[in-house]
């Protein structure tokens, strides 16, 4: 069993991707299950590298919300003889991910728009604080007996950061990424809506709304032709069906906002959701004053009154 640190025993890899694995762990020093996302050591080829992937875990660390995993702690550790990797430990999601359960074909409507309401909810939060999911697919959100987890800002970014990535690579899955993100424009919150409108429809339909055997063909439709409409779902309310096509809108201004979103998705099912309130300006107010405070007030100077009266008749 590997150990990072001293603190994090690596138990068994519950996921990869290009670029990490995702281990289950054990936090000794605490004594809790955790998620430990290990970063391949070919991407830490620079101190930059490291940098970058601290100050992502530091955005994700500031997310505290019920549908966003957390994220407890950053760190490097040697992985391989006189190689090391970075490493963000987060909350374990005890569940499926939507990736498994959409294996057996769409979900009920009112369960699709549930898990999508919370989802934006979760976005909501992220977008509050300036903060870019990138990746949202089902393979990143869990069910869990609580409800849906939003996993992996491992990859976020800060709202209208430019795109750093080498030539030729895009950041994210192809069928979920928005066509401000093909051309490589700096992403917004606008983009994790074209990514949700994607989610929506697969959970809805049990297809993407591109139909293509590969990525490279996927690709070459996305940029040729619009989505397909969203076909009848029976009992589907219609403005959940015109939410979904607003997302997958080519102009990202025109697509809706994360808490929009949240709050039509939430009222459809008549389900709560935690969402970011808008700062409001403060209405001025008198001071409370105690009503003890008010009678001792009134007792002195009824006191003062007679004590002059009293004087006075001297």
């Amino acid at each position: 069993m590997r150990t990072l640190d001293g603190r994090y025993e690596l138990e068994q890899r519950i996921g990869i991707g290009g670029m990490s694995e995702v281990w289950r762990a054990h936090d000794v020093v605490l004594d809790r299950p955790v998620a430990v996302k290990v970063m391949s050591p070919e991407d830490l080829g620079t101190e930059t590298s490291v940098e970058r992937i601290r100050a992502e875990a530091r955005s994700a660390a500031r997310l505290v919300h019920p549908n966003v995993a957390s994220v407890h702690d950053f760190g490097t550790a040697a992985t391989l003889p006189g190689r090391r990797s970075a490493y963000i430990v987060m909350e374990l999601a005890e569940g499926e991910t939507l990736a498994s359960h959409l294996r057996d074909g769409p979900l009920d409507w009112r369960i699709a728009v549930r898990v999508c309401a919370e989802i934006s909810a979760a976005l909501a939060a992220a977008h509050a604080h300036g903060i870019v999911h990138r990746d949202v697919k089902p393979a990143n959100v869990v069910l869990t007996p609580a409800g849906v987890k939003v996993l992996d800002f491992g990859i976020a970014t800060p709202a209208g950061a430019p795109d750093r990535t080498p030539d030729g690579m895009v950041v994210g899955t192809p069928a979920y990424l928005a066509p401000e993100q093909l051309d490589r424009r700096p992403a917004t919150p606008a983009a994790d809506m074209y990514a949700l409108g994607v989610l929506l429809y697969y959970c809805l339909t049990g297809r993407l709304p591109y139909p293509a055997g590969s990525t490279t063909q996927l690709l070459g439709m996305r940029r040729r032709q619009a989505p397909e409409p969203l076909p009848e779902v029976p009992g589907l309310p219609a403005e959940v069906a015109e939410l979904c096509w607003r997302c997958l809108d080519d102009d990202p201004e025109k697509r809706p906002s994360s808490l929009v979103a949240a709050l039509l998705l939430a009222e459809v099912v008549d389900a709560r959701v935690y969402v970011p309130m808008a700062n409001a300006v403060p209405r001025p107010r008198q001071p409370v004053v105690s009503p003890w405070t008010e009678q001792a007030a009134a007792e002195a100077t009824q006191a003062a009154a007679l004590e002059w009266d009293t004087v006075a008749e001297r």
